[in-house]
């Protein structure tokens, strides 16, 4: 019986971490699930033992969920079902759709070299369709190693694909194809044809790289008698180069992106981009509004273009959208593992932390910023970053001089607030002759305050660190000036 709800699913190999290739394939499964009351299924396609590893599984595991693209139902092993794609390959046989082949890998290899030196494109010629029943049954008794083959019909097969659109491929271009190998495992077609029909798929969405493996697949479904899913072949992601992504340029498995400081929303708004536009100039979204406007129509067909500068602008959106409390969860890890502080302290200066990620979340893009911009406003002492000390100290007595002005100043005022701050350091600037230009006077307070020469706003920085802190480094800046001169 057909489903009646829309089952679509992720199909992945545990050789390697889920890239950013098959997290985008998930992506746009899940999207279409959720947004037309369908089920998202999950299937380990483990059947290459040699190379599928249980770390493999678990990185699959652990990239959707840090993504949020759960999946409904039990996880479906294909290792698991050989003994079902075996049985649908032998109904076939018994029906004539197929049959069996005695050729061995040399004889066959003998055949293609043949060809290659006649300069003939080699296809195999059916020589073990044309054996009569009883030579057959005589191998068989004789223990005589087989494999299946698919018996093509004539004739031209063709899909309507809900990317490329109408898609037809000429049978005569297409081998009697082996669907069981001579040990009786399945191979790839059969056992995703025999999968997908028993899962009860009513959408096949993959990469299209998979576009020669489809006319093959319709084939098997009409030979066991079963409805034809839907097809979408999504386009291939493309380095800046223009060549298919892959190691050479750079980070391609999602958990590279996770602990490069890129957030799960962001990722997926990205990817969502990649072969997919929702229309009006719409960029930035979240999940719940990407799966408010999914829609086949939006999926392209031109290559993607992955573009590492473009996901970091992506990712800063994101963090400046993203609900501080939230954002804290994220962000507190990686400022412990960089020695900055504790659990314990950030839980009992819960209001000032929030209040600095408030501060910082706009200037970033990724969370790594943050922490590198946080670590002013957690460490005791500070070193300075030698460009901005060199661009913002140097004349080295004038500044000594104005940060000892602006630490006097600073210092007499009977409150810590911005008012008095920002009264207090431009009337420093009027005496010094800068007039309105007290940004003499901030650019080189900044450095003395953070070590840096970009971080928020002068006096959002001083009521962060406190009275005590700010004057405090503002008098090491002096004494650091000091010393140099002496």
């Amino acid at each position: 019986m057909a489903a009646s709800v829309p089952r679509l699913r992720f199909a992945p190999s545990p050789t390697g971490y889920l890239h950013v290739g098959g997290a985008r394939t998930a992506l746009f499964n899940w999207l279409y699930a959720r947004k037309f009351g369908g089920q998202f299924l999950l299937r380990i396609e483990d059947t290459d033992k040699a190379r599928s590893t249980d770390e493999s599984t678990r990185a699959i595991f652990d990239g959707l969920q840090w993504l949020g693209l759960l999946w409904d139902e039990d996880v479906v092993y294909q290792g698991a079902n050989v003994g079902r794609n075996r049985e649908d390959a032998y109904a076939m046989l018994a029906h004539g759709t197929a049959y069996r082949c005695f050729c061995t890998q040399a004889e066959l290899a003998e055949r293609r070299a043949a060809a290659e030196a006649s300069k003939e494109s080699f296809k195999y010629d059916r020589r073990c369709d044309r054996l009569d029943s009883s030579e057959i049954e005589r191998r068989v008794t004789a223990g005589v190693p087989s494999t299946l083959r698919f018996r093509v019909p004539e004739g031209t097969t063709s899909w309507d694909d809900l990317v490329h659109g109408e898609i037809a491929f000429p049978n005569k271009d297409i081998e009697d194809f082996i669907i069981l190998r001579g040990d009786g495992t399945p191979i790839y077609n059969m056992a995703v044809v025999s999968d997908d029909i028993f899962m009860q798929i009513t959408l096949v969405m993959r990469g299209d790289d998979h576009i020669s493996n489809t006319p093959k697949q319709i084939l098997l479904y009409r030979a066991l008698g079963s409805p034809l899913p839907q097809f979408a072949h999504l386009p291939m992601i493309h380095g800046l180069d223009g060549k298919k992504l892959s190691k050479r340029h750079g980070a391609t498995a999602v958990s590279d992106y996770q602990h490069l400081g890129i957030l799960p929303g962001a990722m997926l708004n990205f990817l969502a981009l990649l072969g997919w536009s929702p229309g009006h100039d719409i960029e930035v979204m979240s999940l719940a509004r990407m799966r408010e406007l999914f829609d086949t129509d939006g999926l392209q067909r031109k290559a993607a273009i992955f573009d590492p500068k473009k996901l970091e602008w992506m990712n800063g959106q994101h963090l400046s959208l993203a609900p501080v409390d939230e954002l804290a969860l994220i962000v507190g890890p990686a400022l412990e593992r960089a020695g900055l502080t504790s659990a314990a302290e950030l839980a009992d200066r819960e209001a000032w932390y929030h209040a600095l990620l408030e501060l910082l979340k706009v200037r970033a893009r990724t969370t790594d910023d943050i922490v590198r911009q946080a670590e002013p406003f957690f460490r005791d002492e500070i070193g300075y970053d030698a460009e901005a000390e060199a661009k913002q100290w140097k004349d080295r007595p004038s500044t000594r001089g104005l940060l000892a002005g602006a630490r006097d100043a600073l210092a007499a005022l009977p409150s810590w607030d911005v008012e008095g701050m920002e009264g207090a350091l431009r009337a420093l600037a009027e005496r010094s002759g800068f007039g309105d230009k007290a940004g003499r006077i901030f650019q080189p307070l900044r450095v003395a305050l953070t070590g840096l020469s970009v971080s928020p706003g002068i006096f959002d920085v001083l009521a962060m660190l406190g009275r005590e802190r700010s004057l405090a480094r503002i008098q090491s800046a002096v004494v650091h000036l000091s010393d140099e001169q002496a």
